[in-house]
């Protein structure tokens, strides 16, 4: 009895196994890789039959098997194809363990071929009880069908009513492994398909936020103008007063122009171009070009540098390195509103290239922090965020971390740490 129990308990966690794996191959699904999808499905299943049908239990002279069951599970949920190519897997594998009578036993598994691909049509739209009544009676009457057209074949019928109540039990148990299978894998698709709309959800709310957003982003300066162009029509403006005016539009226009830069380098970014860059040209770049910035705040820019440059390098596009390093560096000035020290080092630490941005200057709460970088926040009046996403982007892309410390009235310190190259 404990024999039959281990052969039965080995034949249940083969025909189990293909769960383990379901998960990773469903999002092929998912991404509309059918072929793909089918073919790991026809993988699964087959691996199970054959194992199934390597390690069967001998039960008083009756040899048996589960090989029904992925032969039907396969059929059901991979379609006429993974259906086809299970059918043929059992007669070849049946063909390599050498069984007698290959040629009739193929005979006997085309009956029940064709019943399969009868009952698949409309299963996928069926409730859960129905598909697990129908994984059932499908099972049972395949197992019936091949062993009655074998046996009725090779004049061998009466086997298949030796010792029924052992029959019956094997039957019952065959019936309870493929409903629960069906119910597990229902399951999974329909957690699956939550998450895809979940996900499909967040995608629409982050669409219509950043529509939203960067509407009334644009709004703003462009209702500015408006006003100072309907300004323009009074006939006693004077010429200083009209020099005025046009400078605010122009300012609004190109804040206008910016917020418009960020989105579509957040929407649609430039093809990356991939090289090799030296830190510390990087950084003399960065204060050449906030030069004149820092120094129209009043603030003074200090840069520590190794010695040897040419040790500290990093791969990844200079274009977008640049960006994201001068929006660090803007955002760093535009935090000493009174003037004050902006510092840009660069290091090696533990074998990896790290680049620091400190500034003297406001300084941010914990939750400020820790909101910096998503879509649409800033600590500015007037900024949207998405240049500083964008930026965030940017390094990560270039397997770069960030750690940003600061405290209110004494400044913020970005860190930037991106593995070197030699």
């Amino acid at each position: 009895m404990f024999s039959y129990f281990k052969d039965f308990l080995l034949n249940i966690f083969i025909i189990f196994s293909p769960l383990l794996f379901y998960p990773y191959i469903y999002k092929y699904k998912a991404q509309n890789r059918d072929v793909l999808y089918k073919f790991l499905l026809y993988i699964l299943f087959a691996i199970a039959l054959v194992l199934a049908m390597s390690f069967p239990v001998n039960l008083h002279g009756l040899v048996y098997d589960f090989r029904s069951i992925p032969l039907v599970l396969g059929s059901l949920y991979g379609g006429p194809i993974v259906s086809l190519f299970l059918y043929v897997t059992v007669a070849l594998y049946r063909f390599a363990m050498e069984s007698p009578y290959p040629l009739i036993y193929l005979l006997s598994v085309i009956p029940s071929f064709a019943f399969v691909l009868f009952l698949q049509r409309g299963y996928h739209s069926r409730k859960l009880y129905q598909k697990i009544l129908m994984a059932i009676l499908l099972c049972t009457s395949i197992k019936l069908i091949i062993f009655g057209v074998y046996l009725s074949l090779t004049h061998q019928l009466e086997i298949l009513f030796y010792q029924p109540v052992t029959m019956i039990e094997t039957y019952l148990l065959q019936a309870l492994i493929i409903g629960v299978w069906v119910y597990l894998i229902e399951f999974l698709n329909t957690y699956f398909h939550m998450q895809e709309e979940m996900i499909k959800s967040e995608k629409s709310k982050i669409v219509s936020e950043m529509a939203a957003a960067v509407a009334h982003e644009i709004r703003n300066p462009l209702t500015t103008v408006r006003g100072f162009i309907q300004l323009f029509g009074t006939d006693d403006l004077d010429k200083q007063k009209r020099e005025f005016y046009q400078k605010i539009c122009l300012e609004e226009l190109d804040r206008a122009q910016l917020i418009i830069t960020d989105y579509l380098s957040l929407a649609k970014p430039d093809p990356e171009i991939i090289e090799t860059i030296t830190i510390n040209d990087e950084i003399n770049y960065l204060s050449n070009v906030l030069m004149t910035y820092a120094n129209y705040n009043n603030i003074q820019i200090n840069r520590i540098l190794p010695e040897d440059h040419q040790q500290l390098r990093v791969v990844g596009d200079r274009y977008k390195f640049r960006q994201a390093l001068i929006n660090i560096g803007k955002n760093a000035i535009e935090a000493l509103p009174d003037g004050g020290v902006l510092e840009m080092q660069a290091a090696c630490k533990n074998g990896q290239a790290v680049i620091i941005i400190r500034d003297n200057g406001i300084g941010m709460t914990p939750e400020q922090i820790k909101r910096l970088g998503t879509p649409y926040y800033s600590t500015k009046e007037k900024g949207t965020g998405l240049g500083t996403m964008v930026s965030f982007g940017i390094i990560k892309k270039m397997s770069g971390k960030i750690e940003i410390t600061s405290e209110l009235g004494v400044g913020t310190e970005y860190t930037l740490t991106f593995p070197r190259v030699n």
